[in-house]
């Protein structure tokens, strides 16, 4: 009897751990069907109400967009066959959406006048903006594969820190771009903005980091107000965090790269020590330095001027600050757009000219998909973090704890800090929408983004390997005295 119930253990195991992942996967090659119809769908409906026929290029883009989400899905099923089901699908819809609306804008004929006004040539940018989510999706396979196992990453915890720091810096020695200098410019390959992979970068460091630290930073020195304050050597860390913030809003004019790299830290900080402490110290600090800075540095101040005064560019006369009419016309965009949106193609969001389509390319959904369309973007985004979260829950290690709390970190206060500024909820950053917004480094960065979390989410969720049988001869060699 003993023998036969132990059999019948290892069965019921052995079909759990080949059923189950299965299961996962078909789940997730369900929803990839939908991520994949809903954007072809969208993109049929723009081209009724542009042309009154279905676009040309419509099949060309649904079987591009489904090959880029089946090869992510296959490369899954093969090595990350217990990875969370829902993040590779939800990526894939925020991508297509967003191919979707960048087309759609490089239809306008508004933008086309605007340029050759301008005196340049109109380049449509959807073409390109599909071959960078193939580069994604290109680096989210190499990702999937290469990483055998996420802990690997704590190895080099000090390099990436300097490579990290690289990244932020190199901005800094080229020409900047609408004030701020957060690009790097490569002869023949465009521009790339270094700082979406420093926030990958930096979770992995700060993950080591905080892996090795947390008891030390979790000891408190006395008690005031309620909270119990830190002592004073384990300051350094957060002090130098809040000091290279605010480096790179002083230099770089970017409020946006500020606010994440400092918002993900102290999240960090405060998941590894769980010190209520950390987060009012770090809330205090990240107010007094925008407070001062955008008060000193000029460009910073333009926009706190333009986010007070966001109508102040129609006023007569019209002052300094006042450069452009962009948040305005963002305003009218999500007024125009109401409950339920113009419609997909209806909307007049090119009045934004060309940040429609980057910066601004949330208040272009606003206008045509309306309150609901807006809302359910923002859940799709929440619910990315949410699973990310989740597998942070999940982690058995500690380091892969918190990488995945920085990288869901990350990846929420850029879909803030960018969303809130187009609402005007927050000043302007600069900041792109991830996968949504044009630009090669944001979406390449976040596709990276996605496979670490799957691959933590793997390991995460893989069944421990079970003990090995002990047999009755090594069972007797135990108990012979």
């Amino acid at each position: 009897m003993p023998s036969s119930a132990g059999n019948s253990s290892t069965t019921a195991t052995t079909t759990i751990s080949t059923v189950g992942p299965p299961s996962r996967r078909n789940t997730e090659l369900a929803l990839l069907a939908f991520a994949v119809i809903l954007p072809c769908f969208a993109y049929a409906n723009v081209g009724l109400a542009l042309n009154g026929e279905m676009p040309s290029g419509m099949l060309g883009y649904g079987l591009g967009l489904g090959l880029l989400g089946g090869v992510g899905h296959l490369v899954v099923r093969k090595f990350a066959k217990y990875a969370d089901p829902l993040l590779l699908p939800l990526a894939t819809l925020l991508n297509g959406l967003g191919l979707v609306m960048i087309w759609r804008l490089d239809q306008s004929e508004r933008l086309a006048r605007l340029a050759k006004a301008q005196g340049f040539t109109f380049q449509a940018s959807a073409p390109n903006q599909l071959m960078f989510s193939a580069l994604g999706i290109a680096l989210f396979v190499g990702v999937v594969i290469f990483l055998k196992d996420h802990r690997i990453l704590q190895r080099y915890t000090y390099i990436s820190m300097v490579v990290a720091l690289i990244l932020l810096v190199a901005p800094v020695f080229f020409p900047g771009k609408f004030g701020a200098k957060i690009w790097i410019t490569i002869p023949g390959l465009g521009s790339i903005q270094p700082g979406e992979f420093a926030k990958i970068i930096l979770a992995i460091f700060f993950a080591g980091y905080l892996m090795v630290k947390r008891d030390a930073l979790a000891l408190a020195s006395r008690r005031f107000m309620g909270l119990y304050l830190p002592r004073g050597r384990d300051l350094g860390p957060i002090l130098a965090v809040w000091a290279l913030s605010l480096v790179i809003l002083v230099f770089e004019t970017d409020l946006g790269s500020s606010l994440l790299f400092f918002g993900m830290f102290v999240v960090m900080l405060y998941v590894a020590t769980e010190r209520t402490s950390w987060i009012v110290f770090g809330l205090l600090m990240s107010a007094g330095g925008a407070a001062v800075v955008g008060s000193v540095e000029p460009h910073v101040k333009v926009r706190v001027m333009a986010w007070l005064h966001p109508f102040a560019v129609y006023d007569n006369p019209r002052p300094s600050w006042a450069t452009t009419e962009q948040i305005a016309q963002a305003m009218f965009a999500f007024g125009s757009g109401g409950v339920f949106g113009t419609g997909w193609g209806q909307g007049a969001s090119d009045l934004i000219q060309f940040a429609a389509n980057s910066d601004f390319i949330f208040a272009s959904y606003g206008e045509e998909l309306g309150l609901a369309g807006a809302m359910a973007i923002l859940l799709i985004y929440g619910l990315i973090v949410e699973r990310g979260m989740r597998t942070a829950l999940a982690a058995r290690d500690p380091f892969g704890k918190l990488l995945a709390t920085g990288l869901a970190a990350a990846f929420g206060i850029q879909v803030f800090v960018v969303a809130g500024g187009v609402m005007g909820l927050i000043p302007l950053t600069g900041m792109t929408m991830p996968f949504l917004a044009q630009g090669g480094s944001s979406v390449i960065a976040n596709w990276a983004l996605i496979a670490i979390l799957i691959k933590i989410s793997d390991t995460a969720r893989r069944p421990a390997p079970a003990p090995a049988p002990s047999t009755d001869a090594e069972m007797t060699q135990v108990v012979r005295p």
